[in-house]
């Protein structure tokens, strides 16, 4: 899951002048002023854009989903009288939080 939106990141790397971004995978990479390497963005900058931006718009679909198919799962086990849509809610719930955790 992306935690964090590109355009986040350009904007910390223009404003503290480290140019040439690129991802690999879900890590980014960019040249820090005057050198001749890139290097990760440090995690405490990530950390820190996601406590001032929130949620990118693929957490935010994601949660859209969690809350749609709960709200479904409990109109469902009401009316078949049956724990089993709640059973798949629950653990589609802990999957897609689960992957909200920063590795």
């Amino acid at each position: 899951m992306k935690h964090f939106s590109d355009d986040w990141i350009k904007e910390w790397c223009q404003d503290n002048g480290w140019t040439d971004l690129f991802v690999e995978r879900f890590d980014y990479w960019a040249f820090p002023p005057h050198a001749v390497i890139p290097l990760p963005i440090p995690k405490e900058t990530l950390i820190q854009i996601k406590a001032e931006k929130g949620f990118c718009q693929e957490e935010r679909m994601w949660l859209g989903a969690v809350i749609a198919i709960s709200i479904s799962a409990m109109i469902l086990s009401y009316l078949l009288s049956c724990p089993m849509p709640l059973v798949f809610a629950f653990a589609f719930t802990s999957i897609v939080i689960g992957n909200f955790e920063l590795d």
